[in-house]
């Protein structure tokens, strides 16, 4: 069985090779080669480059968890959530080349992005929960998908900036924040307009239930 230090040899050496080959030019194979572990190995590590990118982003969740500050709990929830993804991008910082690679991967191909994109959303789900703001149901679905998304376009500008105070990159973070509190608003909004249309709807088809049960239990009786 391979140990938890050659599953991290592999995906170091799989992130080394994306610092200096295109996402579709690193192989399997090549991989298995370049880690020197056999191919069995590779197999049982990880079953795929998807797996792959799962694990490193897993790493990164596990590096933001770890090091996030307690004493920002009491600070109001956009403050919390700006640190968090500030702390996911300093964890970032050593893997730039390797998210370079993968961000430009995505951009041609429409299939791996939908197929990277569920990986994002769950890192972003951890990164609310991180950040004190715990959502469930439709809206934390949807919140966390539009998270995901803002966070792509931050790491694009986090990509190109050069200036290591990264001005930049905070100024588009705080305003990608800024607009995500804003469609949270009508979110809200909304929800509160059609939540009596919801509650009626519920009412009714809860008597529509009743109703059936009380003729099938009426034609029973008759029956019996």
């Amino acid at each position: 069985m391979a140990t938890a230090k050659t599953r991290q040899k592999i995906l170091k050496t799989f992130l080394d090779l994306l610092s200096q080959h295109s996402y579709e030019d690193v192989s399997l194979p090549l991989l298995a080669k370049t880690a020197d572990v056999k191919l069995s190995v590779l197999r049982e590590c990880y079953s795929s480059k998807r797996a792959l990118v799962e694990a490193f982003a897993e790493m990164i969740d596990t590096a933001v968890l770890d090091d996030r500050d307690e004493e920002m709990d009491d600070q109001p929830a956009h403050d919390r959530l700006f640190d968090i993804l500030m702390i996911r991008l300093d964890q970032l910082a050593p893997y730039r080349d390797a998210v370079r690679t993968l961000t430009e991967a995505v951009r041609r191909d429409p299939a791996l992005a939908l197929e990277f994109n569920s990986i994002a959303v769950r890192s972003q789900r951890w990164m609310l929960i991180a950040a004190g703001i715990d959502l469930t149901g439709i809206k934390g679905r949807l919140v966390t998908q539009g998270l995901a998304m803002a966070f792509g376009r931050v790491v694009t500008t986090w990509l190109d900036e050069t200036d290591e105070g990264l001005p930049k990159t905070m100024a588009r973070l705080d305003e990608e924040l800024n607009r995500g509190e804003a469609w949270m608003q009508r979110l809200d909004s909304a929800e509160k307009f059609a939540r009596p249309f919801w509650e009626a709807g519920k009412r009714a088809r809860n008597r529509r239930a009743g109703n059936e049960g009380s003729a099938e239990a009426a034609a029973e009786g008759v029956e019996s």
